[in-house]
């Protein structure tokens, strides 16, 4: 990208909050799940590879395809305790995100870019949980959830789909997601993607793309 651009798209789980591993791991603590096993499940789900003999899981809920209740019935009955009783289907994604704590420097650097005149969005995978939106006027132009328009990262559809709801050229938008998978999508695409590893990291980069100066330094 040789100008500023004019566009910014960030993930929220893992970009906006911190690491979803942490937050996932809080939770298997909590309930006492074997935490391992639920890693191998859900890269199970995941992995495009995986010998399945239907879609998966996890993608048909972020796609909206896959009502809550029957996603949590499916975790529920694949996923074991350390005292091997049943986990509760009921309201498991619920128990699940509750632990997700929000990052507010990570949001300060997008009201500060925002201020200078980019445009800004989130483009969030969801797994029907409802997020914390107090705010989000301020902060997002647009905001794209997996579930609510059919479509789901890493497809090049919600790509397109969001850099168009938010008015900008793909080549003149920065996306920032903490998936090397989502970020390596938007990059053949044209977008400028960034993967998130830390704050420091993030930030000096978007203080190079976007030529300013954070206010934190």
């Amino acid at each position: 990208m040789t100008t500023t651009p004019t566009g910014l798209l960030v993930d929220w789980g893992g970009v906006l909050t911190q690491p979803p591993g942490n937050t996932m791991e809080t939770w298997a603590s909590e309930e006492g799940i074997d935490y391992e096993h639920y890693q191998q499940l859900i890269a199970s789900w995941l992995d495009p590879t995986s010998p399945m003999r239907q879609p998966s899981p996890v993608h048909a809920l972020e796609r909206g395809e896959m009502e809550v209740p029957e996603f949590e019935r499916r975790l529920a009955r694949r996923i074991r305790r350390l005292d091997r009783r049943s986990v509760e289907e009921a309201g498991l994604l619920a128990r699940m995100f509750r632990y997700f704590v929000l990052m507010p420097e990570m949001a300060d650097l997008v009201a500060q870019i925002k201020a200078t005149g980019v445009r800004t969005g989130l483009l969030s995978n969801s797994w029907g949980n409802s997020y914390p939106r107090a705010g989000w006027d301020d902060l997002f132009d647009v905001v794209v959830i997996s579930g609510e328009v059919g479509m789901r990262k890493p497809e090049p559809a919600i790509f397109l789909y969001a850099t168009d709801l938010l008015g900008v050229p793909l080549t003149d938008c920065v996306f920032v997601d903490d998936l090397s998978r989502n970020v390596e999508a938007a990059q053949a695409l044209g977008l400028t993607a960034v993967l998130h590893r830390s704050y420091e990291e993030t930030r000096d980069e978007l203080q190079r793309l976007f030529a300013i100066t954070f206010a934190d330094g």
